[in-house]
Parts: structure tokens; sequence; C-alpha cells
């Protein structure tokens, strides 16, 4: 691993270094995670679009009235998990804005019209509810989190996911993008990663580029990322997240990251992190480059959907799986569905709460992967 110094350096280096900085990466990457890449098979739960934050690149929240605004009940919660599961899906991703019960009255109607006070308490019972439901193993992106609500949480996911996003406060200046976010103060963000490390909850995390954080900036959140994985060993992914303009948002006319960019940062972010941490970037947010996206350090393609949009990047689609595994096989790696609980997680039972751990081994063959991917792809 390398030093801040050395990723800021790196970070900002001539565009002719690229390719050394790619064949480093890969080469680290080669070391820790080998010569195979996963993903998770998922369908895609988008719980709850109302949200108090006001981001100037998010796409997914929507205030009460507006076009999209939804809550979903528990039937449309089952509904949607079974019909994942029938395509072969494992993973029910629920994402969902934050606490929206403390800015919205209509919130907080729905949530006592279904028995609870807090949108987390109504998220627990749903990803209960697909437990008891389905075959899907859920995995919750609720945001900021207290210590009792990761832990109750943790009893019904096999993981749990939030991004850091970034560490610079400066972005919650007037008119940035985090401007009107209270739920994106970092501190507020890094102690939820802290706490779920302390519950063991096996977690995923990542930057997003492009939203107006210097170079430097992004050093300094994978470096607070790596400083939290060494001190509770939980992050089981980094996500690398470029950003992309769309027509409705604030930021529509923000510039949007060069290719170029996002894979400088993936090779700075696998020189950062080390050689055993999954590193991923979202294929459908570079479509038809996978190639040199496997070449920047990558090991990850994370969560497809067979039967979902990208709720977050809606006009986006999901690459199809034949067409992935085709590319990702001819640069020489093997291809491998997991759940989403990542293999090393799945196979420590202090990471994986006792009553999930059945369904899990269920699922996996020796080495924490899914027995056999090749039964499922005439589904897609």
């Amino acid at each position: 691993m390398i030093s801040h110094d050395q990723a800021c350096a790196l970070i900002q280096g001539p565009a002719a270094a690229l390719g050394d900085l790619l064949a480093r990466a890969g080469e680290l990457r080669d070391r820790g995670r080998g010569r195979t890449v996963t993903f998770s098979k998922k369908v895609f739960v988008p719980l709850t679009t109302l949200c108090r934050d006001y981001c100037g690149y998010c796409t997914f929240r929507r205030d009460p009235g507006e076009a999209g605004a939804h809550t979903m009940t528990p039937d449309e919660v089952v509904a949607l998990v079974q019909a994942g599961a029938r395509l072969g899906a494992k993973e029910a991703l629920f994402s969902l804005g934050d606490k929206p019960e403390a800015r919205f009255p209509e919130q907080r109607a729905f949530l006592r019209r279904h028995g609870h006070r807090t949108t987390l308490g109504y998220l627990r019972a749903m990803c209960a509810l697909t437990l008891a439901e389905s075959t899907l193993l859920p995995h919750a992106n609720p945001g900021v989190m207290a210590e009792r609500d990761l832990a109750a949480l943790r009893e019904v996911n096999v993981s749990m996911g939030l991004m850091l996003e970034t560490v610079s406060e400066r972005l919650l200046g007037p008119g940035l993008a985090h401007d009107n976010a209270p739920d994106k103060v970092p501190a507020r963000r890094l102690k939820t990663i802290a706490l779920a490390g302390k519950l063991q909850i096996p977690f995923t995390t990542g930057i997003l580029i492009g939203i107006g954080e210097t170079p430097r900036e992004r050093v300094d959140a994978l470096v607070a990322i790596r400083d939290l994985h060494e001190r509770y060993g939980h992050v089981q992914e980094v996500i690398v997240q470029n950003f992309r303009a769309k027509p409705r948002i604030p930021m529509h006319e923000a510039p949007e990251p060069s290719f170029e960019d996002l894979l400088r940062t993936l090779a700075v972010a696998r020189l950062v992190l080390g050689p055993d941490v999954n590193l991923q970037a979202p294929p459908n947010l570079s479509p038809g480059a996978y190639p040199r996206l496997l070449a920047a350090g990558l090991n990850d393609w994370g969560g497809i959907s067979p039967l979902t949009l990208d709720h977050i990047n809606p006009e986006r689609p999901w690459p199809l799986i034949p067409e992935l595994r085709r590319a990702t096989e001819s640069e020489g790696f093997a291809f491998r569905e997991r759940l989403a609980v990542y293999p090393e997680f799945a196979r420590r039972p202090e990471f994986v709460a006792e009553s999930l751990r059945p369904r899990v081994d269920a699922l996996v063959d020796a080495g924490g992967l899914v027995e056999d991917i090749h039964e499922h792809w005439r589904n897609w």
C-alpha cells in the first residue's frame, strides 16, 4: 500500500504515466484477489424515494407529491423479491432516503399505518419479511445510522452499506453538492462505518467522483476508508462511482469526470487500499469499457439485476450477464457469482448473524462463492 502523499502524486500524475499506473494496480489486484472477478445477482428494492437530504446530484429522491414519490408497501416488497427469486436473484438491495419522517408528515402517517415509528424500523421489518417470504438475502443501504439501528438490522441483513462519497466538508457549502444535506456531514458517515465495524457487519462503502471534490480530497476519503478497515477488518467492498449528469438534478450542467480520470482514481484506490480489498466500479456507468476497468485493478462488477433498473442511474441499463462474462473471460479472468456477503466474510461466523448462517451456507461452495453460475444464465 502507498502513503497519502504518494497517492496524491499519482492521482494528479501526467497522462503519459497512466499505463504504468494501471499496470501497478492490476499486478497488486492479481497478488491479492487473483484472477477471479465477481458479481451479485440482485433485485433493487427502492423502499422509499422520500429523503430529507437535497444532494445536488441525486435523481433518486423525491418530495411527497412529486412524480415517483413512493414508499413501498409490504405487499409490493414481497411481490418484487419473489419475482426476483424466480429469475435467480439472491440479493435484495434495499435503497432508501435518509430519515424522511423527520421532514415529511406523509411519511410519518405511512409509518403509523404500518405500525412503525421510524423508516429504519420499517426497513428492518421489510428485510425480515423478505427472509420469510423469499429465498433472497437482504443487503440494506439506509444512510446514517445509530448503533442500535445497525445492531437491529444486522440480524436481518447479510451485509450492509453506506457510501462515504467524500470527506470534504467544503462540499457542504452554499450551492455545492451537499448543501442542505445534513446526513452528508462526513463525520456522521464515518461514525456509521466505524459502528458497523464495531458490530462486525460486512460493509460496502466507496467514493463518488466528479461532485466538486479535488483529487486530494479523493485520496483523503480513500485513506479514511483504509484506516477504518485496518481498525475493524469489516470493509468488504469499496466502490469508485463516477458522477453522471441528469436533466432534473441541480448539477445537470456540471462536467462529468473523464473516463481516464475514473481509471486513474480506480488504480490509486487499489494502491491505497491494498491487494486484498474488493474494488468495484459500476459497469453500467461505463458501458463497453470493461477491459480497461479490469486493467485498473477492480475485481468485482457489483450487483446486477435481471428484473429491476438501477434506480440511482435509471438511464443507464445494466449490462447483460453473458456480455459481461465474455468481456471478463476474454481478459483472462474467471467470472463468478457471489452473494451480497463476500466469500471471506461468508466463511467467518462472527460476521454473519447466527440465524442467517444456514441460508448463506446453503448457497455457497467451499470457497464462499455461489455454487454454479452456469445453471442460471438461461434466466437472463
